[in-house]
């Protein structure tokens, strides 16, 4: 998601405000991605001397004359050949104009899950592909994991062009194959931009190998893309996280995780239906008139409804839809699979219930699987669909409305590890 940060600080100009790009990178395995990272965090100055330094002698070691940028992200993959499980490396920096927190996404087909980790709060991701192989199985399965998600923007990074002689019909080859299957898959769109990360070819500098290519280059465009949380008007939704009484009084705290609240508005408490009235918003310890997605706030209502955690306020007509019988898009993350009659808990924003599976369907491309007879299970990294019966409601919106309040993860109620993600499709 976003925010506005006060800057303060180098990265922008006294009481200036920069916001915040979260993104990620993913491609397959020898497609630069390491190296491509590596250069984007070297040419915006964004790495610091003695880690560049420690990169120029381990390069040295190796035989290489100029330092081996891949190598700024080699740390985190090592760890997870040694079977860490945390595989998803966030880096953070920042330009004048933006600041960025990079989700660095496996590449291995086996670790395809994490992808689904980075980029669930991300609102672009980098899909690279490399030149010489064009659109290749996990460039597929990961443009699927995006159009899954619901990202807002999807670069396409057709990287090593030194490769094939910068030329222009190998690039628009590979940016015609991943068009059609964006078609497939009902990606709104996407950016294609020419790069070798080896050389820095349009990563951070336009590349004056490519007189062919009018557009930005990377971080050019990360550094313009419209970013933001759901747009002004969204149907506001704020789950209640933590009840606070003070002198007799109920402040409800939690995150405002789509649209506005206002002094005077009418609210629904989810899932009673209680109605009432907003009397007071803080922010940060100070009175508001208006709260914003995603700011962290506490509200007060008019009447002493019995609110608790798990409940959600919302505003406007626009309400959730409050359901027991849950159908969603999924991604399986656990070893262990998924199956028909297994019990779970349902993690849902602030609220967690308990449920049964009672369907699960084939992936096939991201909304428009349907359930399959005999499916009975779903593995590691399989996309699919299932369907949930919850012990009591969840006030749930279509995934591809409120990205927030329409994503839960199944969870082993015996020992709390996650299992599934998924996508609710209420269509």
């Amino acid at each position: 998601m976003t925010s506005t940060i006060s800057a303060t600080d180098p990265t922008g100009p006294v009481g200036a405000t920069i916001d915040t790009l979260r993104f990620a990178t993913a491609g397959s395995v020898d497609d630069g991605k390491s190296t491509l990272v590596g250069r984007l965090l070297h040419d915006s100055k964004s790495v610091l001397a003695d880690q560049l330094e420690a990169v120029e002698h381990a390069s040295r070691n190796r035989g290489q004359e100029a330092p081996d940028l891949a190598l700024l992200t080699d740390g985190l993959r090592a760890e997870r050949e040694q079977g860490i499980t945390i595989d998803v490396a966030y880096r953070y920096f920042a330009t004048p104009r933006r600041r960025f927190i990079l989700a660095d996404t496996p590449g291995h087909v086996q670790y395809t899950r994490n992808m689904v980790t980075g980029a669930s709060t991300a609102e672009l991701t980098v899909v690279l592909v490399d030149a010489r192989n064009g659109v290749v199985e996990q460039t597929r399965r990961h443009a699927a994991i995006a159009a899954l998600l619901r990202v807002p923007h999807v670069v396409l990074a057709v990287n090593k062009m030194d490769l094939v002689g910068y030329e222009e019909e190998a690039f628009d080859r590979i940016v015609q194959d991943f068009a059609a299957y964006a078609e497939e898959l009902g990606l709104p769109g996407f950016t294609p931009i020419p790069v070798s990360a080896l050389v820095g070819d349009n990563v951070v500098e336009p590349s004056a190998h490519m007189d062919w290519y009018a557009g930005p280059a990377l971080l050019e465009f990360l550094e313009s893309v419209p970013v933001g949380a759901e747009s002004a008007d969204a149907p506001a939704r704020f789950p209640v996280q933590y009840v606070i009484r003070h002198n007799e009084v109920r402040y409800y705290a939690g995150q405002l995780v789509s649209g506005s609240l206002r002094v005077g508005d009418r609210v629904t408490v989810q899932p009673s239906g209680e109605a009432s009235e907003i009397t007071g918003i803080d922010v940060l310890g100070t009175d508001v008139e208006t709260a914003y997605a995603p700011q962290s706030i506490t509200v007060r209502l008019a009447d002493q409804r019995d609110v608790s955690r798990g409940d959600m306020i919302t505003a406007g007509t626009d309400t959730p839809t409050l359901t027991q019988d849950v159908r969603a898009a999924a991604c399986h993350l656990a070893e262990r699979p998924l199956r028909v009659g297994d019990r779970v808990l349902v993690r849902h924003t602030t609220r967690t219930v308990k449920a049964i599976v009672k369907d699960l369907g084939d992936g096939g491309p991201p909304g428009r699987a349907k359930s399959r007879v005999g499916e009975t299970e779903l593995s590691a990294n399989d996309l699919g669909r299932i369907t949930l019966r919850t012990a009591e409601p969840l006030a749930l919106d279509d995934y591809a409305d409120v990205r927030r309040t329409g994503a839960f993860i199944l969870v082993d109620p015996a020992d709390g590890s996650t299992l599934t993600a998924g996508m609710a499709d209420l269509t």
